[in-house]
């Protein structure tokens, strides 16, 4: 009797809840649902508000924040889909997916997970009380300050603790890089880039949501999808000015240029491209017309060829590890560079850069190099690295 007893109460909660769901839903996911409804809204208000630099409408959505750190920016849209609400009692936290373009700059959004802090406001509505970068996610530029932007011809530098004077420097040394690119890449890319430049490595840091001591002596990085089309997250050059600003004139120029290849390249850099090739590819890109001999620009290989250690396999991508053995690192780059002007020097650069896009359309990375040299270069791998060792002695020994 008692066991009958507890299944015809467990009749009567089903029963009930079936006559009352349409009403407040049975578990209470009616109530959910409306809530997420309310939150998506808000969310598009205040995103409608950031787009339109609308702050009466911003603050009506919650608390300022970061608001005035992104005045400078111009943005072409802007927008939060709500991926994720947890709700305690008159609180919650949203997890979102922000999207955003860079007016003039971007054709493609970038994508960043976002977390928001809400509470409900003495008639129900719900405000945001703060927002920042979701667990996992890498900050953006306005979480660390108040913008400052200058537009070049064919750039647009944004910066953090950075003097108007110094963000206008990069941004010519950015017009110089992308004609420089143009001529060597061709013209079948956006031709403009987007430079990052945030107070300090520890900015930087955060940005790419890496510890410090993963660029610690990098100058520069680029950011976004290989082997992607024009509809990728949009690519940014990432400067670290603890190590971009020591360089000369000479020095910045070459990086800027090398990470604006990056950039043009992107969409034919694909998982068949190894490092020694998108990184020695951008190398050699950079250092045309800058006046340097292999001897002065591989210091550390040439080093090693003096010695009597001339490598005797192209780079491995392992050689290329931030944070790692820098001479190794170092000449892993040489390395790179030294196959690319090899290519260029003795097939001319135009079929450089076809080898180049002929190893990123393939498939898979076995069989990648050794078909390009092939089709394109009319040799093999074995020879190919044999023609290189003895091009580096020639050129560095």
């Amino acid at each position: 009797m008692a066991g009958r007893g507890r299944v015809s109460g467990a009749r009567v909660v089903v029963a009930l809840c079936l006559l009352l769901v349409s009403l407040v839903g049975c578990g209470g996911r009616a109530g959910t649902d409306s809530a997420k409804a309310e939150v998506q809204r808000l969310l598009d208000r205040r995103a409608a508000a950031i787009v339109g630099h609308d702050e009466a409408a911003y603050l009506r959505t919650g608390a300022r924040g970061w608001f005035d750190n992104l005045r400078a920016v111009p943005l072409a849209d802007w927008s939060y889909r709500l991926t994720g609400l947890h709700r305690t009692g008159d609180t919650a936290r949203a997890d979102a997916e922000l999207r955003y373009r860079v007016q003039g700059y971007d054709r493609a959004p970038v994508r960043a997970g976002r977390t928001l802090s809400l509470a409900q406001d003495a008639q129900g509505g719900w405000y945001v009380e703060s927002e920042r970068p979701a667990k996992g996610s890498a900050q953006q530029l306005w979480d660390q300050g108040a913008v400052r932007a200058v537009r070049g011809e064919d750039s647009l530098v944004l910066g953090v603790g950075q003097s108007g004077a110094r963000l206008r420097a990069y941004a010519e040394l950015a017009d110089r890089a992308v004609p420089a690119v143009s001529q060597a890449w061709g013209t079948d890319w956006a031709r403009h880039v987007v430079v990052l430049v945030p107070k300090s490595l520890a900015g930087m840091a955060g940005l790419l949501g890496a510890p410090e001591s993963s660029y610690r002596g990098i100058a520069a990085v680029t950011t976004g999808e290989t082997g992607a089309p024009a509809s990728a997250p949009a690519d940014r050059i990432i400067l670290n000015p603890d190590a971009y600003g020591v360089l000369g004139g000479t020095g910045q120029q070459v990086v800027l240029t090398h990470e604006t290849t990056h950039v043009a390249t992107r969409a034919h850099t694909t998982p068949a491209t190894p490092l020694w090739l998108s990184e020695g590819y951008a190398d050699w890109v950079g250092y045309l017309g800058a006046g340097r001999s292999p001897s002065q620009a591989a210091a550390e290989l040439r080093d090693a060829v003096a010695e009597g250690r001339t490598p005797r396999s192209l780079p491995a991508d392992a050689d290329f590890g931030f944070g790692g053995d820098e001479t190794r690192l170092a000449q892993a780059y040489e390395g790179g560079w030294m196959a690319c002007r090899l290519i260029a020097d003795r097939w001319g650069e135009v079929r450089l850069a076809d080898f180049y896009r002929a190893v990123g359309a393939h498939k898979e990375r076995a069989g990648a190099v050794e078909g390009a040299l092939k089709d394109v270069l009319g040799t093999s791998l074995e020879e190919f690295t044999a023609q290189w060792r003895e091009y580096l002695r020639a050129q560095l020994g």
